[in-house]
């Protein structure tokens, strides 16, 4: 187990808005202010230490990816796709509150078994981050960039740190460092977020 530091940044701002909807598995491509955001983040990356660039198979993923990594070729990983919001995709939080007031109380609550309605089951979403995170650790790197969606990134802080990041974290164009100790424990490094 090589792998000793992980940057790990969420996507850019897309054409579907996924500031303010629920973009799960729907393929949005960037939106220009998404490209921009990347070229801001890419500025803050230290590209020294990165061996590997990983995303998603989501345009908003790998299109990401190639900018933050200046061009260095991008590793597509299945199982790093978004959560499937089922009948919540591409809705707003009040589109979402006005249709399943309920449901959405839910899951603001972290009420325990919540489950998007229709979508993809947490835990199986869990499952598939963690795949991805133990193949990772088996490529020989010792420092990777990673390029991916909200739920990825707070699956693997978890996986890793065994404690969830806040609510609002990451936002879109942030970057969240983590490093492993000698020991084999992960911590959380620096955090950059992405003015507008």
């Amino acid at each position: 187990m090589l792998l000793r530091r992980l940057q790990l940044v969420r996507h850019g701002e897309t054409d579907g808005a996924s500031s303010v909807r629920m973009i799960g598995s729907t393929d949005a491509d960037l939106s220009e202010e998404g490209r921009a955001q990347m070229r801001r983040v890419a500025a803050g990356v230290n590209r020294d230490v990165i061996e590997l660039v990983v995303a998603s198979p989501l345009k908003r993923s790998w299109r990401s990816a190639w900018i933050v990594g200046g061009g260095t070729p991008v590793r597509l990983d299945a199982d790093l796709r978004e959560i499937h919001f089922g009948r919540w995709e591409g809705l707003t939080h009040e589109e979402i509150r006005a249709r399943d007031p309920v449901l959405y109380q839910d899951w603001r609550k972290r009420t325990p078994g919540f489950e998007f309605p229709g979508g993809e089951p947490r835990e199986e979403f869990r499952a598939r981050v963690a795949r991805a995170l133990e193949r990772l650790r088996g490529d020989g790197a010792t420092a990777a960039l990673l390029v991916v969606h909200k739920g990825v990134i707070r699956a693997i802080v978890l996986e890793l740190l065994g404690e969830p990041l806040p609510d609002d974290e990451p936002a879109l164009g942030e970057l969240v460092e983590l490093t492993r100790n000698p020991d084999g424990s992960w911590f959380r490094g620096r955090r950059t977020s992405n003015p507008r």
